[in-house]
């Protein structure tokens, strides 16, 4: 039994390292992180924080080509009939010279808050996809300079037991998710070009409680004239050391007309606010207005029971430097 055991470990070990593959920058040979690795139709994976990602036929039977594309490069398109170990990526230039280094600003200033919208009702929360991604506007009220410091990501936690899911010593079902932030110019009140490129990541586990607080500080982000958008998106599960697991895409459930592929649901979830007057929140999902940016609110094609109940927003917070003019 021990001998089947193992000579099962090791097929698996095999079978896992013969598919992995990295996707390095042409010119420096360093790996590109949390690269997006799509299907065609914007359903896919990511690849970790070394360029790794793991991909099959006996995975993902049905998908004969990918697309691969991460912030600041140009898009790779190649078959998955024969996927190297290493793929190259090359800069786009033409969009990093479009980022503006700002210099630090020794002035006096204000901190300012936005606070975000907390609550542990499971039945008034976003359930995140990998295909998802969900952006937050804020306006800028006014001319003054303002530099974002940090982003507060509300989460509802879930209760190993169901009875006692209202105590606030109750025990919390464990997860570890990591998830992708960007930070999006307003174009015409759609989320339009970034404002870094550079990868901001965050992990959170059911230790971190109903908030998250990121520090955005060091990024040098500062409020456009007609606002800006913050994006959240899950990229998956991680081992107890932050690690991207690779996971597959789909829960398939068989019925009466054949297999039905199910988006795998992550936790933690996100939880929805009726308490904010605008809307503020805007989606994009592959079944969604062909993974375009939609805002979240009745009569844009989007079945949700929230906004059925008028939860028309993810309530996220931020904390931002007011600047005393010169």
């Amino acid at each position: 039994m021990k001998y089947k055991l193992c000579n099962l470990l090791l097929l698996n070990l095999v079978f896992f390292s013969n598919a992995q593959t990295k996707i390095i920058d042409e010119d420096t040979k360093y790996p590109v992180s949390y690269a997006t690795i799509s299907f065609g139709d914007g359903q896919g994976l990511f690849a970790d924080d070394d360029g790794m990602f793991i991909f099959t036929k006996k995975l993902y039977p049905d998908v004969d080509s990918l697309f691969i594309s991460a912030l600041g490069y140009k898009d790779v398109a190649l078959a998955t009939s024969n996927i190297p170990e290493l793929i190259n990526m090359q800069v786009e230039a033409d969009k990093l010279d479009e980022i503006i280094v700002n210099a630090k600003i020794d002035r006096k200033y204000k901190k300012e808050s936005i606070k975000p919208y907390l609550d542990d009702d499971y039945y008034k929360c976003w359930l995140p996809t990998i295909e998802s991604e969900i952006a937050i506007f804020f306006p800028n009220g006014n001319e003054k300079l303002k530099k974002i410091t940090s982003v507060v990501f509300p989460f509802a936690l879930e209760s190993r037991d169901w009875k006692k899911r209202k105590r606030s010593n109750a025990d919390k079902r464990k997860f570890s998710t990591l998830f992708k932030v960007k930070f999006y110019e307003n174009n015409n009140g759609l989320p339009g070009n970034v404002m870094t490129y550079t990868n901001i990541v965050f992990r959170v586990t059911e230790k971190n409680g109903d908030e998250f607080e990121l520090d955005v500080s060091e990024h040098n982000l500062f409020i456009p004239d007609n606002g800006f958008f913050v994006s959240l998106q899950v990229l998956g599960y991680t081992d107890q050391n932050g690690k991207l697991l690779p996971n597959k895409k789909y829960k398939e459930i068989k019925g009466k007309n054949g297999t039905v592929k199910i988006p795998t649901n992550f936790r933690p979830l996100l939880p929805f606010t009726d308490e904010i007057n605008s809307y503020n929140t805007y989606v994009k999902r592959v079944f969604i207005s062909g993974n375009n940016w939609v805002q979240f609110k009745k009569g844009n094609g989007i079945e949700s029971s929230l906004l059925r109940t008028n939860l028309n927003n993810y309530g996220v917070g931020i904390n931002y430097n007011v600047y005393k003019d010169e």
